[in-house]
This record gives C-alpha cells, sequence and structure tokens, in this order.
C-alpha cells in the first residue's frame, strides 16, 4: 500500500478530511485497482459534500469503467445538474460527453 493512501485513509478516518482529501483518497483507490474501495469513498463524499462538483465525472468515470451504467449514469446526470446550475462550462462539457456514451 502507497503512503499517499495510508495518510489519506489516516486523515478521513480522524475525521479531519475536507472533501478535498476524500476526493484524492478515492482517486488513489482508483489507481490501486480498488474500485469497490474508491465507489464508497466516492459515496462517503457526496454524503457530507454533495456541491463538491469534481467527484462526479470521476465516479462517473469509474462506475462506467466497471460497468456499472446505471450508477455511472446517476452520478452524471448528478453532476451535470449541478454543473448547469454553477454554470461551469468545462465541467458540462467533460460530463455531457461521457453521458453520450452510456
Amino acid at each position: 500500500m502507497s503512503k499517499r493512501l495510508v495518510m489519506l485513509e489516516g486523515l478521513v478516518e480522524s475525521g479531519k478530511a475536507d472533501s478535498f482529501a476524500r476526493y484524492a483518497l478515492a482517486l488513489e483507490y482508483k489507481s490501486a485497482e480498488r474500485p469497490d474501495d474508491a465507489k464508497a469513498a466516492f459515496r462517503a463524499l457526496r454524503e457530507v459534500d454533495p456541491g463538491y462538483l469534481p467527484m462526479y465525472l470521476m465516479a462517473g468515470q469509474l462506475a462506467y469503467d466497471t460497468d456499472d451504467l446505471a450508477l455511472a449514469r446517476d452520478w452524471l446526470e448528478a453532476g451535470l445538474a449541478l454543473a448547469v446550475e454553477r454554470q461551469e462550462s468545462k465541467a458540462r462539457a467533460e460530463i455531457e460527453a461521457l453521458l453520450a456514451m452510456l
């Protein structure tokens, strides 16, 4: 296990993690080919900070990559709504591109 992963797990478990640290943990799990842990980390982040826009594309991509298309659609549609609401055109375009692949 990487030092970065251990550090991020400890930070999240301590309750002192901000949204970026939780997001980074999910990405570390994804990189370590631990998709179930990554999905759980994205879900936990969504529970504490549903407004954290970057997670929606990455969680949707992970679900797409693991052939969980219903979950991918859920993440991407929620992210698209948030991107539209915030007028985040780059995030919107990236999410729309992945949605078009479903």
